[in-house]
């Protein structure tokens, strides 16, 4: 697979796109990454950099809100395809998670775990629903 979706790197071998699939690839004890897996794309301006980055991750990344929420013009955003009704929609469950929606309200409380991966959220998540806990998973 890492052939035809390979990790795209700059000229100062700054990864652009392929973050995750080079953290799964350290994780599974690759020393090295052979270079058919790799794609360098030079000569791209910061702003063909950062659209590349958007665009890379719309279908399947993670955001952080903050910085999208700061520095970033949420019309070059939309226009790369990230969908902002549904990023104000995660960033408002982000902002007040126990709000009156049916998840909390004022008799109940809540505590936001961060997790290191992808599938520590997933086994935490699992372990507290098992437990009777009413859990949400939300990706900042």
């Amino acid at each position: 697979m890492m052939p035809l979706r390979p990790i795209v790197i700059d000229e100062n071998k700054i990864i652009l796109g392929g973050n995750m699939r080079f953290k799964a690839l350290k994780e599974l004890g690759y020393k090295e990454v052979p270079a058919d897996w790799i794609k360098a794309a030079k000569d791209l301006t910061e702003e063909q950099k950062k659209e590349f980055i958007v665009k890379d991750n719309v279908g399947f990344g993670s955001w952080d809100f903050d910085v999208l929420a700061n520095e970033w013009d949420s019309d070059l955003l939309e226009g790369w395809g990230l969908d902002m009704e549904d990023f104000e929609s995660i960033a408002e469950d982000i902002k007040d998670p126990f709000d009156d929606d049916g998840i909390g309200g004022s008799d109940q409380y809540g505590v936001i775990v961060i997790c290191d991966s992808e599938g520590t959220q997933e086994s935490v998540f699992n372990d507290l629903t098992k437990l009777g806990f009413n859990c949400k998973i939300v990706v900042t």
